[in-house]
């Protein structure tokens, strides 16, 4: 089929505002019409305009020959003229450009800050957090059919057991091999009213060019997201919600959203029913941009949860928040595609990331506070998809220095009458006697 040629001019987004035929991505806008109507001076002739959708650079890896005419992070616009041969793999697509593509910067202002929700922040833990992305990047690989997959399946599993959530394990079908989901859940509050809230992120990695021996430790895709669904269930086991909070992670997400399909192709009627909202996270560590930034990837079924995000960062967070509606390559979208509200949240300028799907995708290159901030919206919007029914039980406040020598326990230091450092200990239901340290102080 012959394309109509088709005259574009890229200027800033403000610019453009009202014109028929334009995109948006980010602060600038690309304007196209007809042939023989006039753009301005600028403007150029093109055999048409694709959007291309991808997963870090893997079509500009790809085809390094094509020159964008307009890109933002995972967004390209290409001429037709270099349009590839295939229209989509497993780590990119390409579509026409449709008037009205949006990949928004949207001004939100920030909400009163909620003391609720500053508290279940407080929770948020680096360590904990690093140290469960560690262990998931210390491993070989995690390749959907490996043994070292299930491993990691293994340790996320002790893990929400310990947390106090109810775990399965349901098989997935990845061509000829076999992978696996895990499913934590813990149920809300609310009887028979409680709807479901998922978070979720894929577990496993790759390695395109090492194929599946290869060295994958897949730091940022997607130990990054993996450890982040632990540690938001972690600070949710600490309070009573309403709704249920349902942990999942997925296998066989590199070979093609393997693990989501099906989870969502089994979910009975009544099941998808309940399901408030989705919030999916690939890529949450590595910082590409001057300013800590982070895109929200839905669609029309997922708008009011991406305001609830968007609200979340400028309250919360420094982020710089970006949306689009235009959801790929991740497991959102089989959510998305039966009618769910689901979201991706996922580092801004992620095609700057050069070091995915390869053996380098390491820890050294990740930003542990864009991780960080990233969780405090994701938390704080997730409060409120859950619905707290009861506060944090209050513990006495001591009079003294306070430190912590482990999790869930307070220790408090004074100096007595006879000039000696005494210690008392909070475990967690008691304060234990005051004992001495031996020291004395001058």
């Amino acid at each position: 089929m012959t394309t109509s040629p088709v005259r574009y001019l890229v200027v800033p987004a403000l610019e453009a505002a009202d014109a028929p035929h334009a995109a948006r991505l980010g602060d600038r806008t690309i304007v196209w019409t007809a042939a023989g109507e006039k753009l301005g001076r600028a403007s150029r002739t093109a055999p048409g305009l694709l959007l291309v959708t991808q997963v870090g650079r893997t079509f500009q890896d790809e085809y390094p020959e094509v020159v964008p005419l307009l890109e933002h992070g995972r967004h390209l616009v290409i001429s037709a003229a270099d349009k590839p041969r295939r229209r989509n793999n497993n780590c990119w697509r390409v579509e026409t450009l449709r008037p009205g593509t949006l990949v928004d910067v949207p001004p939100m202002p920030a909400h009163r800050v909620d003391p609720e929700v500053d508290a279940l922040l407080d929770l948020l833990s680096p360590t904990s957090y690093q140290a469960d992305l560690t262990w998931f990047a210390n491993l070989p690989t995690r390749h959907s059919t490996s043994t070292s997959f299930k491993t990691a399946v293994d340790f996320a599993a002790a893990r929400m057991v310990a947390m106090g959530y109810g775990v399965s394990r349901t098989p997935v079908t990845v061509g000829a091999g076999r992978s696996e989901n895990l499913i934590g859940d813990r149920p809300g509050s609310a009887g028979a009213l409680r709807g479901v809230v998922l978070i979720t992120a894929h577990l496993d990695s790759i390695n395109l060019a090492g194929g599946a021996s290869g060295l994958a430790p897949g730091a940022d895709d997607n130990a990054s997201g993996s450890a982040g669904v632990l540690e938001l269930g972690r600070i949710l086991a600490a309070r009573t919600w309403q709704h249920d909070v349902r942990l999942i992670l997925f296998g066989g997400e590199e070979q093609g959203l393997h693990g989501s399909k099906q989870y969502v192709a089994a979910l009975p009627t009544a099941e998808r029913a309940r399901i408030r909202a989705v919030l999916n996270m690939d890529m949450i560590a590595s910082k590409n941009t001057s300013v800590p930034t982070v895109l929200l990837e839905g669609a029309n079924v997922s708008t009011s949860q991406m305001a609830d995000l968007t609200v979340a960062a400028a309250t919360y967070t420094s982020l710089k928040v970006e949306t689009s509606l235009n959801p790929f390559a991740s497991d959102h979208v089989p959510f998305i595609n039966a009618g769910i509200p689901a979201l991706l949240t996922i580092e801004g300028a992620d095609s700057a990331n050069g070091h995915i799907h390869t053996a380098n995708d390491t820890l050294n290159f990740l930003d542990w506070s864009l991780a960080a901030e990233i969780l405090r919206m994701n938390a704080a919007a997730l409060a409120g998809w859950l619905g707290l029914l009861t506060a944090p039980v209050t513990r006495p406040r001591p009079a003294g220095s306070v430190v912590s020598w482990g999790p869930g326990r307070l220790d408090v230091f004074v100096v007595g009458t006879d000039r000696a450092l005494h210690h008392k200990a909070w475990d967690g239901t008691e304060w234990k006697d005051f004992e001495s340290l031996g020291g004395v102080l001058s």
